[in-house]
């Protein structure tokens, strides 16, 4: 497999935090997630719909992986997501063998990323800066919404 390099995946994660901030502009929760071909090709983008939809089954990573529709396979492809994947996203990472995950910050939300790299998944943590401010203000101002988001 071939690793992934920092420039790139800051450049995907652009796409995933212009859907986390379409998801806040709609009243959701601001999780944003982008699908790239082994290719480089953008397959699919999405956000965090909960709110909007009243589902609670549409999570950025799962509405990505949606909008790129049906692939012959997902190996060699890469999930960018602003968030640590939560068990659902996760599992779905594994169900399809989906070779990559881009993790804008895991602070605070640490999911299942360490999960995914026992299992062979090549993970990059990039612990950005504006993707953890834009979560910790949302938490801080909506705490009842994140605790329902997370399961808690």
């Amino acid at each position: 497999m071939d690793l992934l390099d920092r420039a790139t995946a800051r450049i995907w994660l652009t796409t995933a935090v212009a859907e986390a901030r379409a998801g806040l502009a709609e009243g959701g929760i601001p999780i944003g997630a982008a699908l790239y071909g082994a290719d480089g090709t953008l397959l699919g983008r999405g956000h965090n719909r909960r709110v909007q939809d009243d589902d609670p089954s549409t999570h950025a990573e799962t509405a990505a992986f949606r909008s790129a529709g049906r692939q012959r396979s997902y190996r060699g492809t890469t999930m960018v997501t602003t968030l640590s994947p939560c068990w659902y996203c996760s599992g779905l990472v594994r169900q399809f063998n989906i070779s990559r995950v881009v993790v804008g910050e895991a602070a605070t939300f640490h999911g299942g990323h360490d999960w995914l790299a026992e299992h062979g998944v090549q993970i990059m943590l990039l612990d950005d800066a504006e993707c953890a401010a834009m979560m910790r203000e949302y938490i801080a101002a909506n705490p009842a919404l994140w605790n329902e988001d997370i399961g808690e």
